[in-house]
């Protein structure tokens, strides 16, 4: 960006800020960014009111959430005009290799106060050119950041496309990689396993039976994303709606993003059912702790030989085991999984890791689209590892 280049929304855009919609209608914000660290919400802020200009960055404000700091553009309009911004904002910031702005149910927000994050950015100014680089080097989520942005200046990730990340390593007990987490995009394959999850949970119960036709269906479910098994289990629950009712009512610590509502259609072009990427990282934690029903055998499921763009054609080590599911149509390609990788004297390391590339369009060529952000995915796949490499000497 040329220094001192700002670009200016015209002055009826902010008016749609005073936009309360129809009545009893759902309201929106803008969201830009959801991130654990304030200082990084901070910065992003500044990137965003600099493409944005002066007057909608005053509407620019970071808000607390349970885990993770967010910006916002706090508007409480109608969706229309909520959707109206995003396309505005989105292209005036892909343009400038930002991430793309997703429309967000306003809420009692917890705003930051303009001091505090004044006493946190100048914290940051504080430190030397070389504890900075120092930092940054060792800072896995700054790596795949900085990874994702390369992209974009070269235009291997497109304009009209955005992606999510995810890394909990459970040896620490801590989120590694959290980006753009808790926005909901589009599902493909990978709620899949969380058919799994509700059938077993009505086996559970006692209301459905897990013989050999139901075993063969989620093999196939699973190991082969085949659409007619995975229709056939959803029937067995009950249909979308029941399965969503579900997820919703017994887990819902899990599910908080999740929308399932149709079955996979002819030609795999499900493009309607819904998940953060927040979603997969909890499901796969609860999948590991095993407070799932039956997640032996769903991890057995995942571990059944297939396709992975986590650990397949990566630079990682043979001998990483790998739970997982992918997700692919012509407007996404996503995978999330638990790899275990393997360090001195035997011991494992488990992590969670999920990626998932969105793309606003179909792609022109679904085969060259799919295999070159799969590649993107192995590579943050192989970021990760290397960080966690480093962490544990392994």
């Amino acid at each position: 960006m040329r220094a001192g280049y700002l670009v200016l929304l015209p002055v009826w855009t902010l008016l749609l800020g005073s936009t309360s919609g129809w009545a009893g209608s759902a309201l929106f914000d803008v969201s830009y960014l959801w991130h654990s660290r304030l200082e990084s919400v901070l910065s992003y802020r500044h990137q965003v009111g600099r493409v944005l200009g002066p007057a909608a960055a005053k509407r620019l404000k970071v808000v607390q959430g349970t885990s993770l700091f967010g910006l916002i553009y706090y508007r409480k309009g109608d969706s229309a005009t909520a959707n109206w911004l995003v396309r505005k904002h989105s292209g005036l910031l892909r343009s400038h290799g930002l991430e793309p702005a997703a429309r967000i149910l306003t809420k009692e927000w917890n705003f930051v106060p303009e001091k505090q994050g004044a006493r946190v950015s100048a914290r940051s100014g504080s430190l030397g050119t070389r504890s900075k680089r120092k930092q940054r080097s060792q800072d896995l989520e700054v790596a795949v950041e900085q990874y994702l942005k390369r992209l974009r200046r070269t235009g291997k990730i497109a304009a009209d496309e955005r992606t999510a990340w995810s890394v909990y390593d459970f040896t620490s007990g801590r989120k590694l990689v959290d980006i753009n987490e808790d926005i909901q995009f589009q599902a493909a394959s990978l709620v899949k396993p969380f058919f799994a999850l509700a059938f077993f949970h009505e086996v559970r119960t006692g209301r459905l039976k897990h013989g050999n036709k139901s075993r063969r269906h989620l093999q196939r479910m699973i190991q082969n994303s085949n659409n007619s098994s995975t229709n056939w289990i959803i029937r067995r629950v009950g249909g979308p709606a029941a399965v969503q009712r579900l997820l919703k009512r017994h887990y819902p610590r899990i599910f908080q993003d999740t929308l399932i509502v149709e079955y996979i259609p002819p030609g795999g072009r499900t493009y309607r059912n819904k998940a953060s990427v927040h979603d997969y990282s909890r499901f796969l934690y609860a999948l590991w702790k095993e407070n799932l029903p039956r997640a032996g055998e769903i991890k057995r499921l995942m571990a059944l030989p297939g396709p992975d763009r986590l650990y397949s054609g990566n630079r990682i080590p043979k001998g990483t085991k790998v739970y997982n599911k992918t997700g692919s149509t012509a407007r996404l390609c996503g995978d999330m999984g638990i790899l275990i990788v393997k360090g001195k004297g035997g011991k494992r390391y488990p992590y969670t890791l999920v990626g998932v590339i969105e793309k606003r369009q179909r792609a022109r060529s679904y085969t060259s689209w799919i295999r070159s952000r799969g590649n993107i995915i192995r590579r943050v796949s192989e970021i990760v590892y290397h960080g966690i490499s480093q962490q544990y000497d392994l």
